[in-house]
């Protein structure tokens, strides 16, 4: 057997504190969420969908409901469909109480 001895790690490879944090892990199933519209603008989902946005979604709140890979299932509390939207297109609702 041959002894192998582990490479010097890589100056150009982020540390593990120093990577992203991924998206799955800050939206979760029953999330409260509303949608980034700077994300969406220009993106596939918009292009199938009617080009004014209705400004309930931007406002929020919208509940995540289910979670496949990078898209997420949200209903907003409205009598509207639900809809799936990619999870870079949403963000956090915010608490009562705090200002973004």
């Amino acid at each position: 057997m041959v002894d192998t001895v582990p490479a010097a790690p890589d100056s150009t490879t982020p540390a593990p504190s120093q990577a992203a944090p991924p998206l799955a892990a800050a939206l979760k199933k029953g999330a409260l969420v509303r949608l980034l519209a700077s994300s969406y603008r220009g993106s596939l989902e918009a292009a199938a969908s009617d080009p004014q946005l209705p400004g309930y979604v931007l406002e929020g709140p919208g509940e995540i409901l289910m979670l496949k890979g990078e898209h997420a299932q949200v209903r907003w509390r409205r009598p509207v469909p639900d809809v799936w939207l990619r999870l870079d297109q949403l963000e956090a609702y915010p608490a009562p109480g705090l200002t973004a």
